[in-house]
């Protein structure tokens, strides 16, 4: 894997222009499927609501979003009824996170978030734009990285260092239990999953997931029995072999 951008492939005056045509090449030679392996993906034609990339073998799609600065808590996002429509089906693209540094005309991070993180929960409606915009009233969307947990951004470049093909396989698999479950049951897995990652412990007690009764009741207000959710969303996590339990309302995390 290379990192470094071919500055013949465009012809833009704007550096931010160049960039997206510079990007969308070094993912289409470079980048692979994390589901299946593949060692190539290609590009969706131009304008396609939401997808970028498909592999050619598993189907799974990729949406790129490209930029200099480290990405932060939110990253802006299409149409929010489109992306809304699209969550509960098969073609939801997988997000691609690529980091580049325009000086060195280089690569320098990307990470996946796979596409069984994204629920409602994190997909966040903006301001209809304005009547005296060329679109008024579109409604654009954001989406809320801090809400996906840490095993939600799987690392394939990382300060200008590939990471070793088989690592990344074997994150990708370690949540793939998620796509079987129906979508309104992940968005409670995806925060517990959440409260077991800021315990900050390779081994915690039932307990230490119980203190995140009250924000969990305030994402969830309509759910009046957090404490058995709790328990209940540890066994689906524990069935799954994210989650080990050592006993006596004691888990322990695994390796992802």
């Amino acid at each position: 894997m290379e990192f470094e951008f071919e500055e013949s492939q465009s012809h833009y005056n704007s550096g931010s222009q160049s960039a997206r045509i510079w990007t969308e090449q070094w993912v289409a030679k470079w980048a692979y499927c994390p589901n299946c392996g593949k060692s190539q993906l290609n590009q969706f034609a131009a304008n396609l609501p939401v997808a970028d990339f498909f592999c050619g073998d598993c189907n799974d799609q990729f949406e790129l979003k490209s930029q200099k600065k480290i990405f932060g808590r939110k990253v802006v996002d299409g149409a929010y009824a489109t992306k809304i429509e699209r969550l509960a089906s098969a073609t939801n693209p997988n997000l691609m996170l690529l980091n580049y540094d325009l000086a060195r005309l280089s690569v320098t991070d990307v990470s996946i978030v796979p596409k069984h993180f994204f629920v409602p929960d994190i997909i966040e409606r903006r301001k209809p734009l304005a009547p005296t915009a060329r679109r008024a009233g579109w409604i654009g969307s954001n989406i809320l990285l801090d809400r996906i947990p840490a095993s939600g951004r799987i690392a394939i470049v990382k300060d200008g260092v590939s990471l070793p093909k088989e690592v990344v396989l074997e994150k990708w698999r370690k949540t793939l239990f998620l796509r079987d479950e129906e979508i309104g049951r992940r968005g409670w897995l995806i925060e517990v999953m959440n409260c077991v990652e800021r315990i900050g412990l390779r081994e915690f007690d039932l307990d230490d997931v119980y203190a995140f009764e009250q924000k969990l009741s305030r994402l969830y207000p309509k759910n009046q029995n957090v404490r058995p959710k709790i328990r209940q969303q540890l066994q689906v996590l524990r069935d799954n072999g994210y989650l080990e339990f050592v006993g006596r309302a004691r888990y322990r995390l695994k390796s992802i």
